[in-house]
């Protein structure tokens, strides 16, 4: 079993910047990815970032240049640095790992509870 919790988000003005994070906590042998998605109002989810094994990133093309996944490991956490942020892209962002069990060594997903980033003047 995986917990993940998001923080971070909060209100910033267009153009400003946020740094998200998401702490994995729990029993589990290895984390295989993670991801950041973004649901707005009256939208379909959508990947905004993602880091796999190998350290291979993967980046929507909205936001390609501007955003930028990292981790520290010692911490068992990602983060997803957002900068010039747009109006448009006000939502709440959820992280998602995919992992391995400890216990039964079979593949699992979670989600965190998402946190709300709000970008408006």
């Amino acid at each position: 079993q995986v917990q993940l919790v998001e923080s971070g988000g909060g209100l910033v003005q267009p153009g400003g910047s946020l740094r998200l994070s998401c702490a994995a906590s729990g029993s589990y042998f290895s984390i295989i990815a993670m991801r950041w998605y973004r649901q707005a109002p009256g939208k379909q989810r959508e990947l905004v970032a993602g880091i796999s094994s190998g350290d291979s990133t993967v980046y929507a093309d909205a936001v390609k240049g501007r955003f930028t996944l990292s981790e520290d490991n010692a911490k068992n956490t990602v983060y997803l640095q957002m900068n010039t942020l747009k109006p448009e892209e006000t939502a709440v962002y959820y992280c998602y790992a995919n992992f391995q069990a400890r216990a039964s060594s079979s593949v699992s997903d979670a989600w965190g509870q998402g946190t709300l980033v709000t970008v408006s003047s």
